[in-house]
C-alpha cells in the first residue's frame, strides 16, 4: 500500500508534503509530484500538510481520481527506484494521464 497524489496537485505542485516526507519519496514531474510507490514507507505525513487535498491513501483515493494511483505508479517505469527525490530535482515528464490534461486553475 501506498499513498497517491492526484488531479488537484496538477499544475500546482506546492511541494508542502516534499518538505515533510521524511523519506524523499515524493518526486517532481513537469506538472505535478508523484509519490514513488516502493520508497513510500505509508507514514502518511504528506497528507495532512497538503494545501489542496490531493494526497489519499491508495484504498482512499476518490473514485473520480482512481487512476492517479496508475499514474504515481507509471510515472516511474522507466525511472526504477532512484533512491530519493532531493537528487533527482524536476524530472522532464509528466505520465501520459496528467500531460493529457488541459491546463488546470487555481486559486492561490
Amino acid at each position: 500500500m501506498t499513498y497517491v497524489i492526484s488531479q488537484p496537485c496538477v499544475d500546482l505542485k506546492d511541494r508542502a508534503c516534499v518538505d515533510e516526507c521524511p523519506v524523499d519519496c515524493i518526486y517532481e514531474g513537469k506538472r505535478m509530484l508523484y509519490i514513488h510507490p516502493d520508497e513510500c514507507v505509508d507514514c502518511g505525513a504528506c497528507e495532512p500538510v497538503c494545501p489542496v487535498e490531493a494526497i489519499f491513501y491508495e484504498d482512499d483515493v476518490p473514485e473520480q481520481w482512481k487512476d492517479y494511483y496508475t499514474a504515481n505508479v507509471g510515472f516511474f517505469d522507466d525511472l526504477g527506484s532512484p533512491g530519493g527525490a532531493a537528487k533527482m530535482g524536476e524530472i522532464d515528464k509528466d505520465h501520459p494521464i496528467v500531460a493529457a490534461l488541459d491546463p488546470q486553475e487555481h486559486d492561490e
